[in-house]
């Protein structure tokens, strides 16, 4: 028997997304996302309100980074989650992040979040908070890579959120294969 628990925004997985801008003054900025993921094959969706500093800035600037929180950071990206860069002007500097410059895009890339993709705005509903960005690059630390050169989420352990009991969770080991396994059944 199942049970309902009405209209909630509960998915598995819901990734953990750390959205990165510079400020009017060139400050780097940082804050925590969930509701978001790919939209189209180069494009990204997210759900972010207009009162967010980030938002202004992504507005400003055109641009922004979004790189998968792991699991190595889960205190300093959750904590750019819960304070307010409208009242925390140096957010990233306590949370212990450090930024380079994309070379792609006007925004930070966050050095200790070793993925990211860098995005160009698409557009923006200030009604329904829907951000859509251009994915104009993917970038991957080299310690996050597997012997063939591709990014081995076992390496970098993004983390998810679990909206049920608000909680972090790790990635899990790899259980079959996408666009293989089933052929079985054909």
């Amino acid at each position: 028997m199942r049970k309902n628990f009405g209209a909630k925004p509960w998915t598995y997985p819901q990734p953990v997304l750390i959205i990165a801008t510079y400020g009017e003054d060139g400050t780097p900025d940082a804050m925590n996302a969930a509701w978001g993921g790919i939209s189209e094959e180069a494009q990204l969706s997210m759900c972010i309100s207009a009162e967010h500093k980030t938002t202004a800035n992504i507005l400003a600037r055109k641009a922004f980074t979004v790189s998968m929180a792991t699991a190595a950071q889960v205190v300093a990206c959750d904590y750019v989650g819960i304070a307010s860069g409208n009242k925390e002007a140096n957010k990233l500097e306590k949370a212990g992040f450090h930024t380079t410059r994309s070379e792609f895009v006007d925004a930070p890339l966050i050095d200790e979040l070793p993925m990211a993709l860098e995005c160009r705005l698409i557009c923006y509903d200030p009604e329904t908070c829907r951000l859509v960005g251009e994915i104009v690059n993917v970038s991957a630390d080299e310690s996050v890579l597997d012997a063939n050169g591709k990014i081995d989420p076992d390496k970098l352990e993004p983390i998810t959120f679990d909206p049920v009991h608000h909680t972090y969770r790790k990635l899990g080991e790899t259980v079959g294969n996408a666009f293989r396994d089933g052929l079985k059944l054909k």
